[in-house]
């Protein structure tokens, strides 16, 4: 079984001084997985 099938939904939230939510994103279009929400945030 793969993490990432064809049944898993992805929230994405990447850090703005780590790695932005657009970059995993694209990571994850190469699966069948779907993302139904992707931001880039700032914790301080």
């Amino acid at each position: 079984m793969a993490i990432f099938d064809a049944n898993r939904k992805v929230i994405i939230i990447g850090d703005r001084d780590g790695i932005p939510g657009p970059a995993i994103e694209e990571c994850i279009k190469n699966t069948s997985a779907e993302v139904v929400f992707s931001a880039t945030e700032c914790f301080v």
